[in-house]
């Protein structure tokens, strides 16, 4: 304000150029005062406008300037899968289906080592030979395999042809008409009517023998009750998995001080014993019930070797599905290779699947997701029904056969 006053009276004072000197002064320090008001309020709205951008990523050189600030921040590329193009890498199939341990030995055409016997069952506890290969009448749509029970007797389905001459245990087949094939001529008449049916299996034919229906393998008994629960143990675990899981099961109802060989418990003795026990031995909580509710059926007479033996293939695969634990495919496994039944056939078995599509012609690196849930199949299941029902009655030894077609890799069910 003293200064403003001090101009104004020099102005009134002066009348010559010192006036004009003295407003040109104050014009300037106007025009200063402006221009610092001004330079505050962009200053003010640069901090702003800094202060609202994200944080480069970087930090700007002074050459770059004011503009690198604005500029916005870098983003991330998103990633892109992959789509393989070139034929020569085919997409990797997925794995074959999971069989059980516990019937790994079914499919083994290979000779055994000597310390143990050749039994295919996969679940034989000790080297007891198999009794002799005495031919007796088979029918492909009942159990062709003897049946231990737990009281140690042994069930057919037709005794021997020197039984029916001796009129020895008739009874137990006196309902069922005697068929003229035997144990000691299945296997050959099985192969001819395949053979048959499509000459190209010859070849498959001569060079796979399989012992599973041969004389030898229709006279090994087995125990129905320690076949599936040996099946249960095996699932989802690997083969010597499986196998420890067994001995220690078996080494539960063993006592340490007993001189007889270990052996494999009765249904009665299993269906006793509390869960808490049975997890001693490796087993999961849903296995363990799984097993006990097996043994139960078995103990109650609602599973029996009798009723294995005579009941039709459709009775065997409603009884067992009933059980917990036991799917169709299981249960289509122990009728094929621990019953014998000879006129099983599994569309559910991804190897099976892929020998059909290869015995086609088919090129099974092609893979198609068909089914509910996209599952990987090289072939519908009506479509491996239909051509599947010219080798009926003997359809378990076609799928035998067709595991062998392109040598499809059994490792996973050949470790029991």
């Amino acid at each position: 304000m003293s200064l403003r006053r001090s101009t104004r009276v020099q102005s009134l004072t002066t009348r010559d150029g010192g006036a004009n000197e003295t407003v040109t002064s104050t014009n300037s320090t106007t025009t200063t005062t402006t221009t610092t008001k001004s330079t505050k309020k962009t200053a003010i709205k640069t901090k702003k406008t800094k202060a609202s951008m994200p944080p480069p990523s970087e930090p700007a050189s002074a050459s770059q300037g004011t503009n690198i600030a604005t500029a916005p921040g870098p983003s991330t590329p998103r990633k892109r899968r992959k789509i393989n193009d070139d034929p020569s890498t085919p997409t990797k199939p997925p794995p074959f289906t999971p069989t059980p341990s516990a019937i790994g030995l079914m499919t083994d055409s290979s000779p055994l080592p000597a310390a143990r016997a050749p039994y295919s069952t996969g679940d034989i506890d000790d080297a007891t030979p198999p009794p002799p290969a005495t031919p007796r009448p088979v029918e492909p749509h009942l159990t062709n395999a003897p049946l231990s029970t737990p009281g140690g007797s042994r069930v057919v389905a037709y005794p021997s042809r020197s039984a029916f001459n001796s009129g020895l245990s008739l009874s137990q087949s006196a309902d069922l008409p005697v068929p003229t094939t035997t144990t000691a001529t299945l296997l050959q008449e099985a192969c001819e009517h395949l053979c048959k049916v499509d000459p190209r299996l010859r070849k498959v034919v001569e060079r796979h023998h399989c012992r599973i229906f041969d004389p030898e393998g229709l006279a090994e008994e087995v125990d129905p009750f320690r076949s599936l629960a040996s099946g249960i143990m095996a699932q989802q675990v690997s083969g010597a998995a499986a196998k420890s899981i067994k001995n220690k099961f078996i080494a539960l109802f063993h006592p340490s001080d007993s001189t007889d060989p270990p052996s494999f418990p009765a249904p009665a003795v299993v269906a006793a014993t509390n869960i808490a026990t049975l997890r001693t031995a490796g087993l999961s909580q849903r296995k363990a019930e799984y097993i006990q509710g097996l043994a139960e059926k078995f103990a109650s007479g609602e599973l029996s070797a009798q009723m294995l033996v005579r009941a039709s293939d459709e009775e065997v695969l409603e009884k067992l599905t009933a059980v917990r634990g036991l799917g169709r495919w299981s249960v289509e496994m122990f009728a094929c290779f621990a019953l014998k039944r000879m006129d099983v056939f599994s569309t559910g078995d991804l190897g099976v699947q892929r020998g059909m599509a290869a015995w086609m012609g088919r090129d099974v690196s092609k893979l198609k997701a068909k089914g509910k849930g996209g599952k990987w199949k090289y072939m519908s299941e009506q479509e491996m029904l239909d051509l599947s029902a010219q080798f009926a009655p003997y359809r378990s030894l076609f799928m035998w056969y067709m595991w062998r077609i392109e040598d499809v890799n059994l490792d996973a069910i050949e470790g029991a």
